[in-house]
């Protein structure tokens, strides 16, 4: 990022830098920087340069790890439904069939707070991050709550769902969350003052995916109606709906530079759309069951999908070809996610094991043993040296 004065206004601008590997000779990029951006002058060039390099050092780091079980946390006495972890895996939460998220140091996985004043299933959970300060969940009771990390006090509790609250989301700013119910409506508040901003009507069945783009300004929302639709942040306006699938829709999502959405469905397919106006550009197809979850790697190039088939796929995004199969589960594959440096793939299958894959050869690098029952979430945190995986036997397993 690029700050600099205008008229008396500081103005940001950002250098795209997603085409950087491990590879890259520095100098002739910083060069190349130069060149297209007056900004970058010879008097910040080694600055520019000394970024890049760390940028570099950072693709490389842990892109390797093996990863050993660290913790087994016996979380709560009923199912879990949901982890995550905040930026740096420093803590992560737990949500449960017994009414609250929990709150964990990853380091000694000791329990730091208790989440209690759901009257139902805390199903939806979320840290905003990268600030991590927050943590939102969303129940089966209808309502949403934003919490304190720091103190485990509640802020505000969002009423206005007339059924249960499946998914949710803060905005990258951390200003706002957006929540999606099974009454078919999304709805988004203000972290501030515990108001209601927008509602999003226009689904005719639940909606149980929504996720905000890089820039905050738009939202996207997938329902059990077979369409996905856009919405304008800023004013709760549909932009435009997707509609091609012909099932339900398990995933949707923006890529980093908000060029183009993935859409998964229970109709076995994966489609790509122009963010921009709306337009399918490519249907992914090739599994024989129904695809449970998806997604881009950092830079937006490789694409990952997860199917109820057993398998997992990598294409690439600019040519919509299956780059690689993941073979080797002896169940659904739920979850699915890239490394942040972008050659590793972690899934999480019925088969009670997650496994590590290498994104480019499709070979298994590792497999995650010892769950008892199926895995139905995996994560990394954002360097890549810890996974936290969430399983149906109660536990929660830290690897690092």
């Amino acid at each position: 990022m690029l700050e600099y004065e205008k008229s008396g206004q500081l103005k940001t601008k950002s250098i795209d830098l997603l085409d950087l590997q491990t590879s890259t000779d520095v100098n002739a990029l910083v060069e190349e920087i130069q060149k297209a951006e007056p900004l970058v002058t010879a008097s910040r060039a080694d600055q520019v340069k000394l970024l890049i390099q760390r940028l570099q050092n950072k693709l490389g780091q842990y892109s390797n790890h093996k990863f050993y079980l660290f913790k087994v946390l016996r979380a709560h006495i009923l199912p879990l439904t949901n982890v995550a972890l905040n930026k740096s895996g420093s803590c992560f939460i737990t949500g449960s069939y017994d009414r609250t998220c929990k709150l964990w140091d990853t380091a000694s996985g000791e329990e730091l707070h208790t989440l209690e004043g759901h009257r139902n299933v805390v199903y939806a959970i979320a840290f905003n991050n990268p600030y991590g300060d927050k943590i939102a969940t969303g129940s089966f009771d209808k309502t949403c709550k934003l919490w304190s990390v720091e103190t485990g006090n509640c802020y505000h509790t969002f009423r206005g769902h007339t059924a249960e609250i499946v998914c949710l989301s803060f905005n990258p700013q951390s200003t706002l969350v957006a929540t999606g119910s099974m009454d078919t409506t999304a709805k988004l508040w203000n972290i501030q003052n515990g108001e209601e901003v927008f509602t999003l009507t226009g689904h005719s069945a639940e909606i149980i995916s929504l996720s905000f783009n890089t820039s905050g300004n738009r939202i996207i929302t997938g329902s059990f109606d077979h369409t996905v639709t856009v919405w304008d942040a800023d004013t709760g306006r549909k932009v435009y709906t997707l509609i091609g699938h012909c099932a339900e829709i398990s995933s949707a999502l923006f890529n980093w530079d908000c060029s183009l959405i993935l859409t998964g469905s229970m109709d076995k397919t994966c489609m790509l759309w122009d963010a921009t106006n709306g337009k399918r550009v490519a249907t992914l197809t090739g599994h024989d069951d129904e695809i449970l979850d998806s997604c881009f790697d950092y830079t937006g190039k490789l694409i990952a999908t997860a199917s109820a088939d057993g398998t997992a796929r990598v294409f690439s995004a600019a040519t919509r070809k299956c780059i690689t199969k993941l073979e080797g589960h002896e169940g659904e594959i739920s979850k699915i996610s890239f490394n942040p440096q972008g050659n590793r793939l972690l899934t999480g299958s019925s088969d009670k094991t997650a496994r590590i894959w290498d994104a480019q050869t499709g070979q298994c690098f590792q497999v995650l043993e010892g769950h008892t029952d199926e895995i139905f979430s995996c994560a990394f945190n954002y360097r890549g040296d810890i996974i936290v995986t969430g399983s149906k036997d109660n536990t929660c397993r830290i690897w690092r």
